[in-house]
């Protein structure tokens, strides 16, 4: 894809601007994206990110094979092994293209490719049925990975139970 400004240079960085509510997406060369006051915050960055992801995805690369590598994002042409090698997906539609990839690498990073975020915490009792609600499923997966399904029923029933009066407090 050519830069929309100079029209001559590979666009490389995908601009996107939300003014007003109106967003607004330039693809552009590294030389009118500075042009444009555009200095991406990666290029002087201390940690080698594209060299540690490379390593997690080099033995994941090497045990699928040719295929893995020649798997292509069908909207900006980034192939895998090119992914694998600077470390930066090229566009939004790569996350849906590599996903099967993706997963593997985060939980490799992470443990696990689900994010969980935590409940803020208020002063008031407004968000203590959320917590509680939580907790009991934490126990209700203790309790099955641990062949106790009475306490898992026990514990079935009160969060049935807390979200019946959840329900009935919101209406």
């Amino acid at each position: 894809m050519l830069c929309e400004d100079c029209k001559k240079n590979k666009a490389t960085i995908q601009w996107t601007q939300v003014i007003n509510d109106e967003k607004m997406m330039l693809n552009l060369c590294k030389d009118c994206a500075e042009k444009r006051g555009f200095h991406s915050p990666f290029e002087e960055v201390p940690f080698p990110l594209a060299e540690f992801l490379s390593s997690m995805l080099d033995k994941g690369v090497k045990k699928e094979g040719i295929a893995l590598a020649e798997v292509k994002c069908p909207n900006c042409q980034m192939t895998f092994a090119e992914f694998s090698r600077v470390g930066r997906l090229g566009c939004g539609s790569c996350y849906t293209t590599f996903r099967v990839q993706l997963n593997d690498l985060l939980r490799k990073i992470h443990g696990s490719n689900r994010h969980r975020g935590k409940i803020p915490y208020f002063p008031g009792d407004s968000m203590k049925p959320l917590r509680e609600e939580r907790k009991l499923q934490e126990e209700l997966k203790r309790a099955v990975e641990q062949e106790d399904f009475e306490e898992a029923a026990r514990i079935r029933d009160r969060i049935k139970t807390l979200i019946k009066e959840k329900n009935v407090e919101g209406k």
